[in-house]
């Protein structure tokens, strides 16, 4: 049953993700300028889960461990978000939320099997097996598809 409720979970915040793109790309336009929607979704954001995270630490009386991680990972999410908001944002005007989504989520894919396969930061490693190659050859072809019919 919890498998079930992190799968809806996952086409959940995919969903998001969806309505996010056009809704920054509007904010966009309203701005004149692209890049300054991506960086007013990451203000608010960023406000957000700080305020969440500010809670969350009160209420659950645990302590951020500041010290622990590498530096690198302090920006390395963040620079790689901005891309993926400004891309979508970029994107969806261009060539559509549908086509934009699939070939993002076909990224995603991809990435996930290589990160999966090596280990990628202490991830449980995950053989590249016939069947995962063909369900992203079917996502890479249903991307296609929706581009360029």
């Amino acid at each position: 049953m919890a498998g079930v409720l992190w799968s809806l979970l996952g086409i959940l915040a995919g969903a998001f993700v969806a309505t996010q793109a056009p809704i920054n790309a509007a904010l966009g336009r309203g701005l004149g300028l692209p890049v300054a929607a991506a960086a007013v979704s990451f203000l608010v954001g960023a406000i957000v889960l700080g305020l969440v995270t500010a809670a969350m630490t009160q209420t659950q009386g645990v302590s951020l461990g500041w010290r622990t991680p590498a530096p690198w990972l302090f920006v390395a999410g963040g620079v790689l978000g901005a891309a993926f908001v400004t891309s979508g944002v970029l994107l969806v005007p261009r060539i559509g939320a549908a086509a934009t989504m699939a070939f993002l989520v076909t990224g995603q894919l991809l990435a996930g099997l290589v990160m999966d396969r090596v280990g990628f930061l202490g991830l449980a490693v995950r053989e590249i097996t016939l069947g995962r190659v063909a369900g992203a050859l079917m996502l890479l072809s249903g991307a296609l598809l929706i581009r360029l019919t």
